[in-house]
């Protein structure tokens, strides 16, 4: 991610920083995620938390 400099105004400033921010919640590679983007960690953790969810609606349930 480059963001350039200097910026001429404080609106500049605050567009590069947002963008900066975007990029570091959904897209940047995380080592301790397996090299994913957060988003696909997010994603795969709910696709897996739905499957769990629909293979017990066939199961009884004990109460």
């Amino acid at each position: 991610m480059k963001i350039d400099g200097p910026f001429r105004s404080a609106d500049d400033l605050e567009l590069a920083t947002l963008s900066w921010v975007h990029w570091f919640n959904e897209n940047r590679l995380h080592s301790s995620i397996g090299y994913l983007t957060p988003t696909e960690k997010e994603n795969e953790y709910y696709r897996e938390i739905n499957s769990q969810r629909q293979s017990a609606v066939g199961e009884l349930a004990l109460h």
